[in-house]
C-alpha cells in the first residue's frame, strides 16, 4: 500500500524475488513452484546490455554499406543498398514492400537501438522523470520489440517476388547476413535488459530528493 506523501514499497524492499521463468514472488533462494534460481536482478543487465547494442551499431554499419540485395529488372541487374533497394522498389511500383522494408530494415532498428540507450543510460545515471514517462518509455520499447518480427514478413514478401517470376527479380545481398546480426543483438540487448532496474534508479532519486 502507499501511504500519504509514501512512495509505494516495493517487493525487494521487502525481501520478494521474481521468478523469471513462472513468475511467482518468493522470498527463498529458489523458486517453489519450477525449482528455478531467484535474483533479485539479472546479473550485470546494463553491462551485457550495453555490450549488445554496441555489437548492433557495429554490424549497422555493413547492414547499411554494402548490398543487401541484387534487383533485375528486364534482365539489367543492380546491386542495392537498403536505402538504394527501398528507391529501386518504389521506382518500380512496388510501394507496399518498399515501405515495409525501410519500416523494418531502417526505422525498427534504430529506434529499439536508441530507445534500449535511453534506458540503459536512465538507469544508471539517473535521469528524472516521472513514473509516467518512465513507463511509456519502456512500453514503447517492448512495442519496437514486436515490430522486429516484420522481418520475417519482409522476407516472405521477397521471395513471392521472386516466385512470382516476373519483370522484377530479386536476390538477397552480402549485407543480409550483417543485417541479421543486429536484429538479433536487438533482440538479445532487449533480452538481457532488466526493466527493474528503471524503478531502482527512480527510488534512488526520491531518496536523494527527500533528504535534501
Amino acid at each position: 500500500m502507499k501511504a500519504e506523501g509514501k512512495r509505494p514499497v516495493r517487493a525487494v524492499e521487502l525481501g520478494g524475488r521474481l521468478c523469471s521463468v513462472c513468475g511467482r514472488v518468493s522470498e527463498a533462494d529458489a523458486c517453489g513452484v519450477c525449482e528455478a534460481e531467484l535474483r533479485e536482478r539479472k546479473p550485470h543487465s546494463l553491462q551485457r546490455t550495453v555490450a549488445w547494442l554496441i555489437t548492433a551499431v557495429v554490424l549497422y554499419v555493413p547492414a547499411n554499406v554494402w548490398p543487401i540485395m541484387t534487383t533485375s529488372y528486364l534482365g539489367s541487374p543492380t546491386e542495392s543498398t537498403i536505402i538504394g533497394g527501398v528507391v529501386q522498389l518504389w521506382l518500380h511500383g512496388s510501394y507496399l514492400v518498399a515501405g515495409i522494408i525501410f519500416l523494418a530494415s531502417v526505422m525498427v532498428p534504430i529506434a529499439k537501438i536508441l530507445s534500449l540507450a535511453w534506458l540503459c543510460w536512465i538507469s544508471s545515471a539517473g535521469y528524472r522523470l516521472s513514473r509516467p514517462q518512465h513507463t511509456k518509455l519502456y512500453a514503447l520499447t517492448e512495442l519496437l520489440g514486436r515490430w522486429s518480427m516484420v522481418d520475417i514478413c519482409v522476407v516472405a514478401v521477397l521471395v513471392s517476388l521472386v516466385q512470382l517470376g516476373g519483370l522484377l527479380k530479386i536476390e538477397s545481398g552480402t549485407a543480409g547476413l550483417a543485417f541479421a546480426g543486429v536484429v538479433i543483438s536487438t533482440m538479445f540487448a532487449a533480452h538481457a535488459f532488466d526493466p527493474r532496474l528503471i524503478w531502482d534508479a527512480m527510488a534512488r532519486q526520491e531518496e536523494e530528493f527527500s533528504d535534501e
